[in-house]
This record gives structure tokens, sequence and C-alpha cells, in this order.
């Protein structure tokens, strides 16, 4: 495997060189000592190119992972696949301000709208035993017919919980109304090398997409990659590129998400196929003793249904981190562990007796409080709109009724409970109130129009 980022970082790392440049630890072992792999971590030099305007090794990489992922360009993102998502609606906004989105978009999605001014039509999500699920082709349809001026479709696909949407339906759909298409891929980058997953890589249908490459790959956290897929779209990607993301882009980080590409593409099937087989053993074992979990998950995710044994979820997480199994997340419900390709698949296997061990714990019995399925505002104002007036922020617990000024949701998995524009209900102060992590609430209190008031 040729690895052109960390051979470069490896070669200068020997050569113990005087360090006049940036960073500020300058790879001294005495006063850095916690990080011993200090010495890879460099800046712009004359050999190392420059991820702004590259013409040497991060070309060479870039050039790379395009051919491996089937990118007409692809770059490299050391700010998390949110930065690629703030790129690809600024080519959004170059096209147009107004674009079709899921209900259950990161945040990252919305955010962009309020700082580019593209006013976001939300698509109501269906859902599955709790689960929200992808919006269907006819749904995007239906709203493309009613927003003529839309000029893009962009969905997060695959999410949390394993559902991916139709791309093939909603491409054509697309390419009927004449639309872009757009996808938030962050969860499925490692579907492209599953020799099984024929029809689920983003990349396969997408006008641009994101895979959020540390999510699933052996790469290191913030790296993303940021695909093209038709040439048309290359200059308004790099100009958003250029505005959004960061001028000191980590080199360690740049040489995982090129490694890890490659590295998938050397093993990527056979890893995948191993720990797949394991989690299929796993779920079969599961169903025979009566253990609830969500069905329709397409990748490499278990979210065990703790609520449906009427177990709390945050009791279950905590009691199986006393075991040492740490879950990506519980939402009230479900616990939902999060595996990659690089996940030992003994410890698939191992997960069936520790789930066991928490679902006997006479404690846990009858300490599901029940949960109101998903809940959102009642839309009064448009996004843009609602974000223009004057607010004032009141107590969380006095805001059923008011008219969010702000989005508001629940982290992860970093989607909103209440957008603003929308008249909050009871039931998503409950929701915002009972979360452990949120975004949009400080010190207890909630953005909310104050029309006529000051800010």
């Amino acid at each position: 495997m040729k690895v052109h980022i960390y051979g470069i970082l490896r070669d200068y790392k020997r050569r113990r060189t005087m360090r006049m440049h940036m960073p500020g630890h300058k790879s001294n072992r005495r006063h850095f000592p916690l990080f011993k792999d200090a010495a890879l971590d460099i800046t712009e030099l004359s050999f190392s190119d420059c991820l702004e305007n590259p013409d040497g090794v991060i070309a060479l990489a870039e050039r790379d992972i395009a051919s491996v992922l089937g990118a007409e360009k692809s770059h490299i993102l050391t700010d998390g696949s949110s930065c690629g998502v703030f790129a690809m609606l600024y080519a959004v906004k170059c096209r147009g301000g107004k674009l079709v989105i899921a209900r259950n978009s990161h945040k990252s999605v919305y955010n962009a709208c309020a700082v580019l001014g593209i006013e976001p039509v939300v698509l109501k999500n269906n859902e599955n035993n709790g689960i929200l699920l992808p919006p269907g082709a006819a749904d995007i349809e239906s709203a493309l017919k009613k927003e003529k001026d839309a000029c893009a479709v962009l969905l997060t696909s695959p999410d949390y919980f394993g559902n991916i949407a139709d791309y093939a339906a909603v491409r054509k759909i697309c390419d009927r109304y004449g639309k872009m298409f757009l996808v938030d891929g962050a969860h499925g980058a490692y579907l492209r090398f599953d020799a099984d997953a024929e029809g689920l890589y983003a990349g396969n249908y997408a006008d641009i997409w994101v895979d959020g490459a540390h999510k699933t790959l052996p790469s290191l956290t913030q790296g993303a990659i940021l695909n093209i897929g038709k040439a048309e779209f290359a200059a308004d990607i790099e100009e958003g590129l250029d505005l959004f993301r960061t001028t000191s882009p980590s080199y360690p980080v740049m040489a995982s998400v090129e490694y890890g590409v490659k590295y998938m593409q050397e093993c990527g099937a056979e890893l995948i196929d191993a720990v797949r087989s394991e989690l299929v053993l796993l779920k079969a074992k599961l169903k025979k003793r009566g253990i609830g979990f969500y069905t329709e998950s397409r990748t490499l995710v278990l979210a065990v249904d703790f609520g449906g044994m009427g177990i709390s979820s945050q009791a279950a997480r905590e009691e199986l981190e006393k075991r040492n199994v740490y879950a990506e997340m519980d939402d009230g419900r479900y616990v939902l562990f999060y595996f990659s390709p690089l996940t030992p698949p003994r410890e698939v296997a191992a997960l069936d007796g520790k789930i066991r061990q928490v679902m006997r714990l006479k404690a846990l019995k009858n300490t599901y409080e029940g949960q109101v399925g998903f809940v959102s505002g009642i839309k009064k104002f448009g996004y843009l709109t609602s974000r223009s007036v004057a607010y004032e922020r009141v107590p969380l617990a006095q805001a059923a009724g008011r008219i969010a000024a702000r989005n508001a949701g629940v982290t992860p998995p970093c989607y909103p409970v209440v957008l603003a524009g929308e008249q909050i209900t009871p039931e998503a102060v409950e929701v915002l109130s009972s979360a452990k992590h949120t975004f949009g609430i400080t010190g207890g209190t909630i953005p909310v129009m104050n029309i006529g008031g000051r800010t």
C-alpha cells in the first residue's frame, strides 16, 4: 500500500530536524511527553504540500481516494463531515436559495442553511418503532412539485440506526426535475467496500456526497471526505471549502484518511464480512431469547430495545459501562451499539452475554417510564424569517406555546426536536428537559421569537 501523506511524515520524523516552524509543541518529548507521535504533527512545509491548493503528496492522495470511491474529485477534510456539508450547501446557494431536506438532517445542515441564507423545505419523516425513516421518493417528488424553486435535495443516509434511503428512486426524481442530489453519508463510508452492499453506497447515485471516514473507517476523529460526482460542481465546492475549512489542517488526520480508504480497499471486504457474520448470529440469538432490537438496520449497528423490556435505556447503558461495554448512545428506549469493520468479531459475539446480564438485573425491571414517539414543533414561520427577528430567552419549562427562534435538539443524534419558526409543544419541552446533552438550550433557557421586542 502506497500512502503518500504518512510516508512524508514518517520520513520527516526520522530526520530529527530543527523544527523552526509550527506547531508549538516542537515534538519536544521532555515538555510534551504524553503524545508520543507528536513528531508526525507538522505544518505546510516545502515537501508536505498544502491542503488549500494541493499539488504534491496531498494531491496524489486525493486523486487515489477519488479513484477508489468512484468520484470525479475527492477532498480530504480535517474538520469532520460538517465542513463538507457546509461546502455542499454553498454549491446549492450558488444555484438558488431553497433546499429539500429530511427532518432528521444533522444540525450542520440547518446551520449551513442559516449561514448561507438557504430556506430548507423540511420533509416529515415516517416513523418505525420510535425511529425516524428516510423520506420516500414520493414525498420528495411532492415537495419538488410544490417548491418549484428548490434547486436540490439533501438526504442524511445512512442514519445512526442504519436506515438507508432509496437512492435509485431519489436519483430518478432529481433527474426528472433537474435538481442536484446531495447526500450526507457520514455514517456510510465503509459501504463502498462491502461486497454485499450493492445500491447502499451514496457515491453510486449522488452528485455530491460526504463520507465520514472517522466513523466507520480506520481513520482519526474529524477525518472525512467530500466527493464530487460531476465536474460541473467542482469550482463551487472548492470555493465553499475555501470559505469554511481550517487553514491549519491536521496532517495526522489527513494521513489517516488516506490510509483508511486504502486499507479498506485491500482488506475491507473480508473485515466487513467477518463482523457482519457475527452480527447476524448475535441478532439470531437475541431474537431467540425474546430480546427486541430494531430489525430494519442495513449497516453495522445494533439498536437493542431495552424500553420494550421495561428497562430504562439510560440505566441499561450505565450497567453495560460497569461491564466495560461503552455504547454509542441511548435515546430513552434503545441502546445503540455502533460497530465498524475493525470491531473484533469476538467482541460482537461477547455482547450477547453482556446484554443478557443487564436484562436479568432485578433492579432494572420496570424502570422504563415510556417515551413519547417522535416529537416536533408546529410550523408557524419560515426558518430564515424566524431567525431574523428579535428574540428573547425563556425558561424551557415555560416555553410551550412560544415560537422557537433557534433550533434545539438532543445530541447525539444531533438533529432538531424544535426548528426555528415552530411552535414549541409540551411534548418537545419534555424531550428536551429530560435529555442529558442538548444543543440550543443554554442555562435551562431556549430562544423564542419576540416580535416587536428587542434582542
